[in-house]
């Protein structure tokens, strides 16, 4: 098995950059690869598996000790060794974060929008409000009124329940009347998503992983180890993007959007190289009860299907 030049380079340029933000790294590969898998690592074999990709142990002790602070993971201690899980809390926010990245990529909208009028709220809790909306993909309509045309309902239940202003907000669906592509309409979405930013962003990634692609269907046999580094530093930087996007209906997009390229690309290198990287993970990854267990069945769900 040879190793291929370009992911050797994607895996160079991570561990060149400054900082190295461990915890988010760590969130990538426990919301991937761990949860699917039980939910559960001996925190040794985690820190050989963080290590080629330029996070020393120290940076991973405290990268850990953070995320089980702000209650992401939890320790069993048996004997002298540490097992990290993830809390009921961090699950839910694992699943909630990462469920936009396997989603299949345009579901069919039905033209309408949910609004959220927040005018009873004070201007500090407004903020806290909009900034948590903002993460969901909702845009601004006014300085009261946050909008998206295909919102996650449950998702912005829990969040106006964790905040404590259901009772203060007032969340309604309007339906749109007319045609769904109106001029006015366009610009509007323009006017309250920076999408330009985000496109090139896009173009960016779609860039950095397309001769990798091209690599992978060159290659006859991947090697297990690189295949887990790429798989682990494809997510990372695609879900990066996808954090900054609103993820918009495809008919309210700009035409060529960078962003239906770049959720293909995504898909099309994540089948060819899941099943190597969870041989590695099978391989060096340990749990109390030994090896990780299987992933479960709707891992195989991720992308409409692996």
């Amino acid at each position: 098995m040879t190793k291929i030049r370009c992911i050797e380079e994607l895996v160079q340029e991570f561990q060149e950059q400054r900082p190295i933000r461990g915890g988010s790294l760590i969130i990538t590969i426990f919301g991937d690869a761990i949860a699917a898998r039980g939910g559960t690592v001996w925190l040794g074999s985690l820190i050989n598996l963080l290590e080629p990709l330029g996070l020393n142990q120290r940076l991973v002790r405290t990268s850990i000790f953070r995320l089980t602070k702000d209650n992401w993971l939890t320790s069993n201690q048996i004997g002298r060794r540490s097992y990290y899980s993830l809390t009921d809390s961090g699950r839910r926010r694992f699943e909630s974060a990462f469920r936009r990245i396997y989603a299949e990529l345009y579901p069919e909208w039905d033209g309408k929008w949910d609004m959220v009028l927040a005018n009873q709220l004070d201007n500090e809790l407004r903020k806290v409000l909009k900034k948590e909306l903002e993460w969901q993909g909702f845009g601004n309509i006014s300085p009261s009124i946050m909008a998206h045309p295909m919102a996650d309902a449950q998702e912005l239940s829990n969040t106006l329940q964790e905040l404590c202003v259901q009772n203060e907000v007032i969340h309604m669906r309007a339906e749109m009347v007319g045609t769904q592509t109106s001029d006015a309409l366009k610009q509007l979405v323009h006017e309250c998503w920076n999408l330009q930013q985000l496109a090139e962003d896009y173009q960016q990634f779609l860039d950095r992983f397309r001769p990798i692609l091209r690599a992978l269907k060159a290659t006859d046999e991947l090697e297990p180890e690189q295949c887990f580094q790429l798989r682990t530093l494809l997510i990372h930087h695609y879900r990066r993007l996808l954090l900054r996007d609103p993820l918009l209906p495809e008919k309210l997009l700009p035409a060529d959007w960078a962003g239906t390229s770049a959720r293909v690309l995504c898909r099309n290198i994540y089948r060819l190289i899941y099943a190597k990287a969870d041989q590695w993970l099978s391989e060096t990854q340990e749990t109390a009860d030994g090896p990780l267990p299987e992933p479960a069945p709707r891992f195989y769900k991720r992308f409409g299907g692996l």
